[in-house]
């Protein structure tokens, strides 16, 4: 299962995308060491965001700081094509949601979900049509000490910056973020990474060695 654009190409991956960046600005753009409950799966889809806060019940009443009401603020009308990112704001080893809350990503058709915090209920998840990307598995919640508190406002994850309309994509080699005026050059770009990649590969296969080749004495 892929939640993959059908005008992404098939062959490009995480470190294609790196690479073409790389030539193109040299900002960090990459995420490592995300783990996933959907091993394989590949996602790619622009970004909506949600920011958390350290939890205060008296600042952060629950009535208008949840995760639902912020999700559908990111989200909109219209979920297919995106990726929910989660900024847990220093908090990485606490659990900003599970799969009862991101069973709403499914309802709305989302290509996937990408959090900097841990998430609950990875079977859960893993029965999902949308791709998963996280610090790890939780079995603690995680309301007692982060909150939902913006929807779309431009957030940090790894020192990687990421505004709303991103473009986002990962896979078992990491996860990129592109600015999304920039998608098409950099897209076009991996491909002639990976091209030039093939092409390496098969000059080395051709490669001999003249270890043998020595005249003794």
């Amino acid at each position: 299962m892929s939640s993959i654009p059908e005008w992404f190409p098939d062959e490009i991956t995480a470190a294609d995308l790196v690479d073409a960046m790389g030539r193109i600005h040299r900002h960090r753009c990459h995420i490592l060491d995300l783990v996933t409950p959907t091993p394989g799966r590949r996602m790619a889809g622009y970004a909506v965001t949600i920011s958390y806060f350290p939890t205060c019940s008296e600042g952060l009443p629950a009535e208008s700081y949840n995760f639902a009401d912020l999700f559908y603020q990111a989200v909109g009308e219209e979920g297919r094509g995106k990726v929910l990112v989660l900024a847990s704001n220093g908090y990485p080893e606490t659990s900003l949601g599970g799969g009862t809350k991101l069973a709403r990503a499914q309802k709305m058709g989302l290509a996937g979900v990408v959090a900097d915090g841990r998430l609950r209920d990875f079977d859960e998840l893993a029965g999902f049509d949308f791709a998963t990307y996280c610090s790890g598995e939780a079995t603690r919640w995680g309301g007692d000490s982060v909150t939902p508190y913006q929807a779309n406002v431009p957030v940090v994850i790894s020192r990687v910056g990421i505004h709303p309309g991103d473009f986002v994509f990962a896979d078992s080699h990491g996860t990129v973020i592109i600015p999304p005026m920039q998608v098409e050059d950099v897209v076009a770009e991996a491909v002639r990474v990976n091209e030039e990649d093939r092409a390496a590969l098969l000059c080395i296969a051709e490669e001999r060695s003249n270890g043998g080749d020595e005249p003794s004495g």
